[in-house]
């Protein structure tokens, strides 16, 4: 597990979300609505589709504490949104970037090693901004051969 280190930009996002806990996982009823209104958004930057997950101050992830999930859709401008979707903006921040390729069979031990053993073990802690997934060309919906980034917000540790 070694992940890259970057400055994700402030990032401008159209998309709808939904607020639900892992012990009521939602996030295949947030796509469902998204993905087919997706080409109603305007002035989109890139074809990557992004997975944010924003999570109160001091998430435990426990099963039942609720959080954020978004699907959207980078965009230039929030000058047209569609009925029923809303905004939503990234400021800059770092990132502990990792590439995770596969279906979803193994994503949450992938997501239980980064934050039980890299991030305990490297110079970074847990920060306060939205981690996302990207899912770009190389992504394929529950497919072995599947590809994406997991962007996990970091700050260095305080020593």
């Amino acid at each position: 597990m070694n992940p890259t280190i970057k400055t994700f930009p402030t990032t401008k996002f159209i998309g709808k979300n939904l607020s639900f806990t892992y012990a009521n996982y939602r996030v295949f009823e947030l796509w469902s609505s998204f993905m087919p209104r997706r080409k109603e958004i305007q002035n989109v930057i890139g074809s990557e589709l992004y997975n944010i997950q924003i999570n109160p101050e001091n998430f435990n992830f426990q099963p039942n504490t609720p959080f954020t999930k978004w699907a959207a859709l980078a965009v230039s401008t929030f000058e047209v949104v569609p009925i029923g979707m809303e905004t939503l903006e990234i400021q800059d921040g770092l990132y502990a970037v990792f590439n995770y390729k596969g279906d979803q069979t193994y994503v949450a031990s992938f997501f239980n090693s980064i934050y039980t053993e890299w991030l305990p073990s490297s110079d970074y802690e847990l920060g306060n901004h939205p981690q996302f997934e990207i899912l770009g060309e190389k992504y394929k919906n529950n497919d072995a051969s599947s590809e994406e980034e997991i962007w996990i917000p970091v700050k260095l540790r305080n020593r």
